[in-house]
C-alpha cells in the first residue's frame, strides 16, 4: 500500500486502487492555468468522499467545501439587505458561488487551498462557462468586483453526475474513481498475524472473492477474518458477514446458485482450520 493510500484510508476512503500515479502527473503537468480535476464515477458520494480524503491527505491548510445541492446560506456568508443604488436601480446580491469563489482567492493569496465543487450539474450552465473562464485567466469576476486565484497555490476538484461543459472538460485532469475497489489482492496468513495453516481459509475466500468480481479493502478483510474465528458456524453466517463488511457487494449475486459450492467451499476450510485449533489447545 502506497503513502498515499494509507492517508486516504485515514481520511476515510480505504480502496485497493491506488491513486498515486494520477496525483504525480496532475502535479507535474507544466501548466499554466489553475489546476483542475475532474472526479468522474458512477456513485456520486465515493467521489465526494475520494475528494475529501484526498484533499486532506495532501495536507492543504485550506480545504473549501461546497455543495450546489445546499438549500440552506452558506455559514458566514455576508448578508445584504436589498437595497438600491441613488438611481434607484435595485443591487444585485452576492450568490453562493461567488462567496465561495471570493474566499477561494483569498485564501490562495497566502496558503495552498483546494476548492471542492460538488453536484456540479445542479448548478446554472453559465457557472461551467464562469469556471472555465476563472481556470483559464485567474480572475473570477459578479457585480463589477475582479478577485484573483493563485495558480501556484489554488487546486479545483469537480465533481458532476453529468458531463461537464466541453471546454471545462478539456482544462480539467480526468481521473475515474471505481465503485468499489477494482483491483484484486492477494491476502496472505502473515498479513494478518496468522499462522500459515489458516492459507487453506484464505485460498477459498479468494475463489469466492473472484466469483463475486471484487476484492475486499485489508480494513473490510481484517472484519471478515475476526468473525471467521468468533462467529461464523453455517453458509448464513458468512452470508451475513460478507454483505456486513463488504463494500459494493451484489446481493443478488451472494444468494445466487452458482455461489453456494463457493460458499460450502469456505465453511469446509474454516471447520477444518478451527478443529486444528482446539486439537492443538
Amino acid at each position: 500500500m502506497s503513502e498515499l493510500q494509507e492517508k486516504m484510508a485515514l481520511h476515510g476512503f480505504e480502496s485497493n486502487d491506488d491513486y498515486h500515479y494520477h496525483v504525480r502527473c496532475f502535479f507535474s503537468a507544466p501548466l499554466t492555468t489553475i489546476r483542475t480535476i475532474n472526479i468522474e464515477g458512477e456513485q456520486q458520494r465515493r467521489k465526494t468522499a475520494f475528494a475529501n480524503a484526498l484533499a486532506l491527505a495532501l495536507e492543504y491548510p485550506r480545504v473549501i467545501y461546497y455543495d450546489f445541492s445546499q438549500q440552506e446560506e452558506i455559514e458566514g456568508k455576508i448578508q445584504l439587505a436589498e437595497t438600491h443604488d441613488e438611481d434607484g436601480v435595485k443591487q444585485v446580491q452576492v450568490s453562493d458561488l461567488d462567496h465561495i469563489m471570493s474566499e477561494a482567492c483569498a485564501h490562495s493569496e497566502g496558503d495552498p487551498t483546494i476548492l471542492i465543487l460538488d453536484q456540479l450539474h445542479l448548478s446554472d450552465f453559465k457557472n461551467h462557462i464562469r469556471l472555465y473562464q476563472f481556470i483559464i485567466s485567474h480572475e473570477w469576476q459578479y457585480n463589477a468586483v475582479t478577485l484573483k486565484g493563485n495558480p501556484k497555490n489554488l487546486v479545483i476538484m469537480l465533481i458532476s453526475a453529468e458531463p461537464l461543459y466541453h471546454s471545462l472538460q478539456k482544462s480539467s485532469y480526468r481521473l475515474w474513481i471505481n465503485e468499489v475497489s477494482g483491483k484484486q489482492v492477494k491476502y496472505y496468513p502473515q498479513t494478518f498475524g496468522l499462522e500459515q495453516r489458516a492459507a487453506p481459509v484464505m485460498d477459498a475466500l479468494a475463489a469466492l472473492f473472484m466469483e463475486l468480481g471484487l476484492s475486499p479493502t485489508k480494513s473490510e478483510y481484517r472484519l471478515l477474518l475476526h468473525d471467521i474465528h468468533h462467529h461464523i458456524e453455517t453458509e448464513e453466517h458468512l452470508l451475513h458477514s460478507l454483505y456486513a463488511w463488504t463494500e459494493g457487494i451484489d446481493r443478488q449475486i451472494l444468494l445466487s446458485d452458482p455461489l453456494k459450492p463457493h460458499l460450502k467451499a469456505v465453511i469446509n476450510a474454516i471447520h477444518d482450520y478451527l478443529i486444528e485449533d482446539e486439537v492443538e489447545l
